[in-house]
C-alpha cells in the first residue's frame, strides 16, 4: 500500500469516529509546492488510545507526546493527538505536554511556519494559523512566534532551517536568522548522532553549497566543522586552481552534487581538509602530506560524528587516492588495475570529476579511467591466483614476510599480463627470489 493511500484511510476513519483529523506538517508543504512526499503525518483531537482502539496494529512510539504509528501493507503513518507543549529543559523534550482539541494550539509549539499547515484533503482545505502559506509564496523560512524561543525548546532547528532553506532555495526570514547568529553555539548540546543525520540531510537532499554557505552564516559551521570552516583564506596555487581559496573550491564541488552516497558527499566536502594545515609557501604555495592529513583528519571528524565505520572507510578511501588520476598517463599496467579495483570505483571517478570542474576544468584523466573502467572486464582486474603461499612452500620456501612480497610480484606480472600460467609464475619466482640458503629454488 502507498503512504498517501494509508493516511487517506486514516482521515477517513477518524472523521467516521467523530474525530478532527488532517495531514499536518512536511507533507502538506511539499503537497502545496506541487512535490510528491515521501511520508505523510497526521493530527487529529483522538486520544492516543482511541487511536489504537481503531487501528489495532498500531504501535504508541511517543505515548507521553501522543505519537502513534499505524502500519498496513507496508506502509506505516504516524498519527499525533493535538498537544501543547510546557517548558522545556534539555534543549529537545518537553518536561510535559497536554493533549489538545484544537488544532491552533497543536500548530503554535511547531517549528517553522511552512511546516505548520493542516491539510483536509477531502475538502481541499488548509488551516494556516500562522502565515505559512504566506511564507511559501515568499520563499522564506520564518520561526514561529519568537524564533529564540523556538531554538531554545530544540536546539537542532537551527541546522533543520539551514536544510529547508538550502533544499527549498528560501531565504532564511531575517528576524529568525538573527536569531540562529546569536544562539549557534547551542547546537553543541546536541546529539552528535542527530547533528550528523541533518548535515546528511544538507549534503545529499540538494544544494548543498547553499547549505554549507549557510550554515557559515550564522556561525554553526565553526561550532560543528572548524576543520571546514579552516579552509577560507586558504590561498592555491592559481595555475591548477583559478577558482579561488580552499573553501571556495569546495563550495563549487558541493554545488556539482547530484544525489550522493553519504560517502560521496563527506569526501566531497573532506577532500581537501588537509591543506589548511599543511599550506606552506616555498617556490610556489604547496601543500606537502595533505592527502595523508586530510585522511587522518576526516577520520577523527567522522568518528566524532558518529558515522559507521562502512562510511568512514570508503569517504577516508576517496580522500586517500583522489590525488592519484594526475598520475594516471605513467601508470604501469598492474598500478592502474589495482587503482581500479578500488572498491566502488565510479565514486572514485565521480570525485575526480567533481574535483577538475571545480577547479581548472581538465578531464582527460578521468575520461581516460571511465573509459578504462567501463571496458575492463572483472576477471582483468582481479584474476584468480596463479600461485599461492602453498606453491612456495611446496617449491622450497619457508614461510614468513616475504611471502606477500613475492605473491605481489607474481601478481604484478600477472596484471601485465606477461605471465599467464602456474608454471611461469614459478619460474618467474625461481629467477627472482632466492631460498633461505642463498640457491635459486628448484
Amino acid at each position: 500500500m502507498e503512504p498517501l493511500a494509508l493516511a487517506r484511510q486514516i482521515l477517513t476513519k477518524l472523521k467516521a469516529s467523530g474525530h478532527q483529523a488532517y495531514f499536518v506538517g512536511g507533507c502538506v508543504r511539499d503537497m502545496l509546492l506541487g512535490g510528491q512526499p515521501k511520508d505523510y503525518d497526521v493530527a487529529t483531537d483522538a486520544r492516543p488510545a482511541e487511536i489504537t482502539a481503531l487501528f489495532p496494529d498500531s504501535d504508541l512510539v511517543g505515548a507521553h507526546f501522543g505519537v502513534v504509528l499505524v502500519r498496513a501493507s507496508g506502509a506505516q503513518v504516524e498519527v499525533a493527538t493535538f498537544r501543547s507543549d510546557h517548558t522545556y529543559v534539555d534543549g529537545r523534550h518537553p518536561v510535559s505536554v497536554e493533549f489538545e482539541t484544537d488544532p491552533r494550539q497543536d500548530v503554535l509549539r511547531r517549528d517553522f511556519t511552512i511546516n505548520a499547515l493542516l491539510l483536509d484533503p477531502d475538502h481541499d482545505e488548509v488551516l494556516d494559523f500562522v502565515g505559512g502559506r504566506d511564507d511559501l509564496r515568499n520563499r522564506l523560512v520564518r520561526a514561529i512566534g519568537d524564533p529564540e524561543t523556538r531554538f531554545r525548546e530544540d536546539h537542532l532547528r537551527l541546522l533543520r532551517a539551514v536544510r529547508f532553506a538550502a533544499r527549498l532555495d528560501y531565504q532564511i526570514e531575517i528576524g529568525t536568522e538573527a536569531a540562529m547568529q546569536r544562539l549557534h553555539q547551542l547546537i553543541l548540546k546536541v546529539s552528535a548522532e542527530r547533528v550528523r543525520d541533518e548535515l546528511i540531510r544538507i549534503l545529499t537532499e540538494g544544494r548543498a553549497r547553499r547549505g554549507f554557505e549557510l550554515l557559515d552564516e550564522t556561525g554553526l559551521l565553526a561550532d560543528l566543522l572548524p576543520e571546514v570552516a579552516a579552509m577560507k583564506g586558504v590561498a592555491q596555487p592559481p595555475e591548477y586552481h583559478p577558482e579561488g581559496d580552499v573553501w571556495i573550491h569546495t563550495l563549487l564541488l558541493l554545488e556539482k552534487l547530484q544525489n550522493p552516497s553519504v560517502a560521496l558527499a563527506m569526501g566531497a566536502l573532506l577532500h581537501d581538509v588537509g591543506k589548511p594545515p599543511t599550506f606552506r609557501m616555498a617556490e610556489r604555495i604547496r601543500f606537502d602530506g595533505h592527502v595523508e592529513k586530510g585522511v587522518e583528519m576526516a577520520t577523527a571528524i567522522m568518528n566524532r560524528l558518529r558515522f559507521s565505520n562502512d562510511q568512514i572507510r570508503q569517504a577516508t578511501a576517496l580522500i586517500a587516492n583522489h590525488m592519484r588520476f594526475k598520475d594516471v598517463p605513467q601508470m604501469k599496467e598492474s598500478t592502474l588495475k589495482r587503482f581500479l579495483r578500488l572498491e566502488n570505483f565510479p565514486e572514485h571517478l565521480e570525485l575526480h570529476r567533481l574535483d577538475c570542474l571545480s577547479s581548472h576544468g581538465h578531464l582527460e584523466h578521468y575520461e581516460l579511467m571511465k573509459q578504462k573502467w567501463e571496458a575492463m572486464p572483472p576477471g582483468e582486474l582481479k584474476p584468480p591466483p596463479l600461485i599461492t603461499g602453498q606453491d612456495l612452500i611446496a617449491a622450497g620456501y619457508q614461510p614468513g614476510p616475504a611471502f606477500a612480497r613475492i605473491l605481489a610480484a607474481v601478481e604484478d606480472e600477472q596484471l601485465e599480463s606477461r605471465i599467464r600460467t602456474r608454471e611461469e609464475a614459478l619460474a618467474l619466482v625461481r629467477e627472482n627470489f632466492s631460498i633461505p640458503d642463498g640457491s635459486p629454488a628448484g
